[in-house]
């Protein structure tokens, strides 16, 4: 069973739900990565998604775009992040990882040579934004072969019979996208992400993660009453960015946040 299967295995044994939170690798700087992926999982964290750091994240907003062009200015490449998930598995080979990016560092690296190389770095699933499922078949051989997990994205317009095609290749689980819009949005309602998720769920059988729009414990615990995993991206990267130059208050207050979201998520 791979760590992501595990994970959300024994959550649902336990009756609680993943937290997610998200960090672009390398932001503000490639030595503060591994230390904030440690601080996440001791404030409650159950899965981390690591973006891989890009030129043109089309799909997110100002707040990662920033989060990239940070992390970029200091050449922090795919290579690099592989080499910081190894280091984060040197004491942490339970916690699950998963890359998030856009499909040309891996095409640029080569897919078998990327699907190897992450394997052997400890990383449990990739996400790429924009390869799509029926553009994956290349991918998917190199991917699946080696047991890494493939994390598709669903939005609140994605039709029935697409959510299935996406249910049928994807695994681990699906990255349900509560808002239209880019990454940083808000306005979360909690009620229209139920609709959506019954829907989903009548054609998707792995767990179901909601992201977008979630900032602070009380929508984090509204969410994690109607989906499987609760993901957070924007709100850590700004507490960031704001401490750019003290990376311990930075993790400092990314905790604080993840605690709250933990506690919120538990009593829900």
């Amino acid at each position: 069973m791979s760590r992501i299967n595990g994970l959300f295995a024994a959550l649902q044994a336990q009756g609680k739900k993943a937290l997610i939170p998200y960090i672009t690798a390398g932001d503000p700087q490639k030595e503060a990565t591994v230390p904030m992926m440690h601080a996440l999982v001791e404030a409650g964290a159950d899965l981390i998604e690591l973006g891989v750091p890009f030129s043109d994240p089309m799909a997110d907003g100002p707040t990662i775009q920033l989060a990239c062009e940070r992390a970029l200015a200091h050449n922090t490449s795919l290579k690099d992040v592989l080499a910081m998930v190894a280091e984060f598995r040197t004491t942490n080979a339970t916690t699950p990882v998963v890359l998030m990016g856009y499909l040309n560092p891996v095409e640029r690296m080569g897919y078998d040579e990327f699907a190897a190389a992450a394997v052997v770095a400890g990383v449990d699933g990739v996400l790429l934004v924009d390869l799509p499922p029926e553009e994956a078949v290349d991918v998917e051989d190199s991917f699946k072969s080696r047991e890494l997990d493939m994390i598709y994205l669903i939005a609140p317009t994605t039709t029935d019979e697409r959510i299935e095609t996406i249910g049928k290749a994807g695994s681990g689980y699906v990255y349900y996208v509560s808002l239209k819009g880019v990454t940083g949005s808000k306005a979360l309602d909690v009620d229209d992400v139920a609709r959506n998720l019954d829907r989903i769920r009548k054609h998707v059988s792995i767990p179901v993660g909601v992201g977008f729009g979630i900032s602070n414990g009380a929508t984090a615990g509204a969410v994690a009453k109607v989906c499987d995993g609760v993901i957070v991206g924007s709100a850590i990267v700004n507490r960031i960015a704001a401490n750019a130059d003290n990376a311990e208050l930075a993790r400092q207050q990314v905790s604080e946040l993840i605690a709250e979201m933990r506690t919120a998520m538990d009593q829900a």
